[in-house]
């Protein structure tokens, strides 16, 4: 019997893993579907717009709040809307925070009626940074709290091994092996950059909802509560002024050398000194990098956007820290 309903793609994975990098790939490539994405960002000040390519798909945002969570009930009216006009597009891809569990989104198309009739659960896509993801794996939470790293992996369909390239063969087999003690039956697809298959993680069918309920009973459970880390905050910075790039360059590996394991993530697009482009910084941890992206609009704001997620953060010590990067600002 044929399945009619709109496939629903949900990305996840840890923060800094490469989400980001493997949507613009599915928005850019040539597959023939007409897509419409739904970010969540955790954070005050919204970062990942400025980061996805120009493309025909629409866009829907959620900011300051974890899909998993708080901001649930926005999710539902969203998908609520899209059904409205579902003549515009084929299929629909929500990309998570970095921080959350992907059980209460997939969760979602199941409890709620109206969903359940017309979208359809494809597949939970997770994004595993190489580099990185055995510390996360291993971090030690307080009781009662989950590890968002593992849970990501043990619900996904299929998972993505990005950044392979940044290890070697040895280890990239070492971290399958661990990848599959967690989840015996998922298909770990290696990548650098996200280049992935689509054919592999787009229409797939792959979630089961059966198979769900032998490991995770209380899957469709609508009361079920899960914690954060509590000690992982979100600090955003939304600033005018023109940045003084030897003064950023300076500050961000200052604070990356010294914040390094504690700064899971940071991001952000700036307003060059001199330059009629934006410059977008991205970082994991201590690695970083950084490039010129597209020309300011004209008429446009110029506003700097940064974004640091991590445990313990310093919300006076990082807007200070940014502020005496700005041009005119005396030292």
């Amino acid at each position: 019997m044929t399945d009619d309903r709109i496939p629903v793609t949900v990305l996840t994975g840890f923060l800094g893993s490469g989400k980001t990098t493997l949507l613009n790939r599915i928005l850019t490539e040539h597959h023939g579907r007409r897509i419409a994405v739904i970010e969540n960002e955790f954070g005050e000040v919204g970062v990942d717009d400025a980061l996805v390519l120009d493309a025909e798909e629409e866009v829907f945002e959620m900011n300051n709040g974890c899909i998993c969570c708080t901001v649930r009930g926005d999710l539902i009216r969203i998908l609520g809307a899209l059904l409205r006009r579902k003549d515009r597009f084929d299929a629909v891809l929500i990309e998570t925070t970095g921080l959350a569990d992907p059980a209460p989104v997939a969760q979602t198309f199941f409890v709620d009626d109206a969903l359940r009739a017309q979208l359809r659960l494809d597949a939970i896509v997770t994004v595993v940074d190489a580099k990185h993801v055995r510390t996360h794996l291993d971090d030690v939470k307080p009781e009662g709290v989950e590890n968002e790293a593992v849970e990501q992996i043990a619900f996904a369909d299929r998972v993505v091994l990005n950044k392979t390239d940044l290890v070697g063969p040895a280890e990239v087999e070492e971290i399958t092996r661990e990848i599959r003690a967690i989840n015996g039956h998922v298909a770990v697809l290696p990548a650098v950059r996200g280049d992935v298959d689509l054919a592999e993680i787009l229409d797939v069918h792959a979630f089961d909802l059966d198979a769900t309920l032998i490991t995770e009973p209380g899957f469709l459970d609508p009361d079920g509560e899960h914690q954060h880390d509590q000690s992982v905050t979100s600090v955003g910075i939304d600033a005018g002024g023109a940045v003084d790039v030897p003064r950023l360059n300076t500050w961000l590996g200052a604070l990356l050398a010294t914040r390094g394991p504690d700064l899971f993530r940071s991001k952000g697009v700036l307003n060059l000194a001199d330059s009629d482009r934006r410059y977008v910084f991205q970082g994991v941890h201590m690695l970083h990098d950084g490039d010129l992206g597209a020309p300011w609009r004209p008429g446009e704001s110029r506003r700097n956007r940064m974004v640091f997620i991590g445990r313990n953060l310093d919300r006076a010590e990082l807007e200070a820290g940014f502020r005496s990067c700005l041009t005119g600002v005396a030292l």
